[in-house]
């Protein structure tokens, strides 16, 4: 779940008697008038400007206070039941506060929070310093990992007991790091006082920027209040005039989760990094220190992240599928801006065989819905698009031979909505795309107009869970129309709408529309659902809308009448008869099936052990396992096996190595075989 903008869960404690007065105390934070004005502009923005319509009631107020408390607190660690019983005089007028600016239960219930935060740290500091030098690693003791469901502790013992834990935890993840006891003392010493620093240096702005987003979010998740200088960080952003790595970044309790990656971005160039994947280091250029940012800020994450244009950036990063915390690798990449010709489409041809003849398979890869706005409007006829390049690479593919066409749309984020709009128009006659809902419930039809088209043979659209908003679009019209496969994993299930509305103090981020498809489905929630389904390696889970609390659901509005380009439903049950032997025969598919199986295994996992041989054993037999699903694959396809996973040379970017696009070739020289799906003149209908 997410923290944003809340400081996080920082470690444990040895020794009970857990006592503020060790702790110097805080200045008290107070709210300024330009928040308490800012609170009620924000009640009266969403109120009328939001695509849900919530009535602020003592109900919502109910739901706030709950959310409030699981940002700052959501694994229970600070605060105990009779605190809640403390705070339970706000629980339902929050909803009167809000309307009147009133703010004394944010900044009452934050100072608490702080004063507790500080008080652990410091003991957390000071068991540290008492911890043994010669302490083994050697009970039977468990940590939960997931905390979130369980009630507020009773007392200050029970939670003495958690942060005796979670420092034994710390130290034993970093001494499996292959640090020695007295290195990682030394690690998480400096990480300790950091984090210390960092939370004594809480503004009021903070804590308002917390509040006010635990009563947005309960609209949308995608619905946020910025401060002055989220403001300022997230306009930048949005012009690109700083260098950085080109990924979306969040906090999930005291570390720094990548979202996303900004497509043809140098993090997504050097292809390394991954969604889910949590930050815990920062190192400048090739040998500068490596700087630990667990529980550090967002914004001061960011700001270590970013650098001069052309320089490097060094992260260590705790993988998406890593077994425990111990489990790090390092990666580099150099910083720049995100620019046109890197996310421009490219393409690609695989060469296929069936009846003992070469079939070609065109591949076009589109990594973002681009279009270059300053030449357009300026009238310069030849700017770029992602429309225009693809048509461009379209007729280069049809002079090259080609018997299929792919649009590769894994990892597509999204974009600009009229180019997903053109896009479709390059293989359909003519006809609507996309329909907008807006908060007024006025439904606008998007379409082509235009009849020529660029392709019109078999085609098949692959997606993954990080095809996101216009892809969606794309994929979602290809597949009501019939006018090709949709091949993948279930898409992100982005269907919003965002529009910024400045504030005189700060701004407000909020939802405004949403998309159906042409079938009058939404694309919210539930994305686009292929035909033809792969194992996704990617934690639905963590990663997609359905991940996201709060989050719009999905419904339906009036289709609209659509012409069908195929019979494509009658052959899709012998489509998928003939995937799946495949899957059962096919050594590399049989490989995806069995790693997502692991992966699943190793997501299940709740507890942590805190006793070293069993960490160790654990961990080696995690590896071994995947040693072992990459040595069958390789004996069945008479390829040398490995002594180590270290020995696995990294894969060339060669589309004919991507089993994934080889899959979708051979499922539409089905298509071709099973029925001709060119396009046809069909009978208007309403699906």
């Amino acid at each position: 779940m997410n923290r944003l903008g809340a400081v996080l869960l920082l470690l444990s404690t040895l020794t009970s008697g857990y006592a503020y007065s060790e702790v110097q105390r805080s200045e008290t934070l107070e709210p300024s008038p330009a928040q308490e004005k800012a609170t009620q502009a924000v009640v009266e923005r969403l109120g009328y400007g939001h695509y849900k319509k919530v009535t602020l009631n003592d109900g919502l107020s109910i739901q706030i206070f709950d959310h409030y408390l699981d940002q700052l607190d959501g694994s229970k660690a600070y605060f105990t039941q009779k605190d809640i019983n403390r705070f339970n005089r706000f629980r339902t007028r929050l909803d009167d506060d809000l309307e009147e600016g009133n703010l004394e239960a944010a900044f009452t219930i934050y100072n608490l929070y702080q004063e507790k935060v500080l008080a652990r740290l410091q003991n957390q500091l000071d068991n540290l310093e008492q911890f043994p030098e010669d302490f083994s690693f050697d009970t039977d003791e468990s940590l939960l990992l997931d905390r979130e469901s369980l009630s507020w502790a009773d007392s200050e013992k029970e939670l003495d007991q958690l942060w005796q834990k979670r420092l034994k935890n710390s130290l034993l993840s970093l001494k499996l790091s292959g640090k020695t006891l007295e290195e990682a003392k030394k690690t998480l010493k400096r990480r300790l006082e950091n984090q210390l620093n960092r939370v004594s240096q809480t503004r009021g702005e903070d804590v308002f920027q917390i509040f006010m987003n635990a009563y947005t979010q309960l609209y949308d998740p995608h619905t946020q209040y910025q401060s002055p200088r989220s403001s300022e960080t997230f306009n930048i952003r949005m012009k690109l005039s700083l260098e950085g790595i080109g990924a979306l970044l969040q906090m999930e309790d005291e570390f720094t989760k990548v979202v996303s990656l900004v497509p043809g971005g140098p993090a997504d160039l050097a292809g390394e990094l991954k969604p889910a994947d949590r930050i815990v280091g920062v190192g400048q250029d090739k040998d500068g220190e490596m700087v630990d940012v667990i529980g550090w800020r967002l914004d001061e994450v960011v700001d270590l992240i970013r650098g001069p244009k052309a320089s490097t950036v060094r992260l260590q990063v705790i993988p998406a599928n890593a077994a425990d915390n111990s489990q790090t690798k390092e990666l580099s990449i150099v910083r720049n801006t995100v620019k046109l010709e890197d996310q421009a489409a490219k393409k690609s041809i695989i060469t296929l065989e069936k009846d003992g003849q070469a079939q070609r398979i065109g591949v076009i890869d589109i990594p973002a819905f681009y279009v270059d706005f300053d030449a357009w409007r300026q009238g310069k006829e030849d700017y770029r698009s992602t429309t225009r390049d693809v048509a461009k690479l379209i007729d280069e593919l049809l002079q090259e031979g080609i018997d299929g066409l792919i649009i590769d749309l894994r990892n597509n984020g999204g974009g600009a909505l009229q180019e997903a709009n053109s896009l479709v128009g390059l293989f359909i006659e003519r006809g609507a795309t996309v329909q907008v809902r807006n908060a007024d419930g006025r439904i606008d039809i998007l379409g082509d107009p235009d009849r020529s088209v660029a392709y019109s043979g078999p085609m098949a659209v692959l997606v993954n869970r990080l095809s996101a908003s216009a892809s969606e679009i794309f994929a979602g019209a290809i597949q009501d129309y019939q006018r090709g496969i949709v091949i993948g994993s279930q898409t992100f299930g982005k269907g919003t709408v965002q529009s910024v509305s400045p504030l005189e103090h700060g701004q407000l981020k909020l939802t405004r529309a949403k998309f159906y498809r042409i079938s009058g489905e939404s694309t919210q929630h539930m994305g686009v659902v292929p035909d033809i389904q792969f194992p996704s390696l990617v934690d639905s889970n963590e990663v997609g809308e359905s991940a996201l609390e709060f989050a719009l659901p999905w419904d339906k509005v009036q289709a609209v009448r659509h012409k069908d380009y195929s019979n494509l439903p009658l052959w899709l049950s012998e489509l998928r008869d003939r995937h799946d032997k495949r899957t059962k025969t096919d050594p590399d598919l049989i490989f995806l099936n069995k790693q997502k199986a692991l992966l699943e295994k190793t997501r299940a996992i709740k507890t942590i052990s805190l006793n070293e041989k069993s960490r160790q054993e654990d961990s080696k037999r995690i590896e071994e396992e995947q040693l072992a699903l990459e040595n069958q694959r390789r004996k069945a396809k008479n390829q040398e096996t490995l002594d180590s996973l270290n020995d696995l040379e990294e894969i060339k970017d060669d589309p004919n190595n991507d089993i994934e696009l080889v899959e979708s070739g051979r499922i539409i020289m089905d298509m071709v075989e099973v029925g001709q799906p060119a396009m046809m003149t069909g009978a208007a209908s309403v699906q």
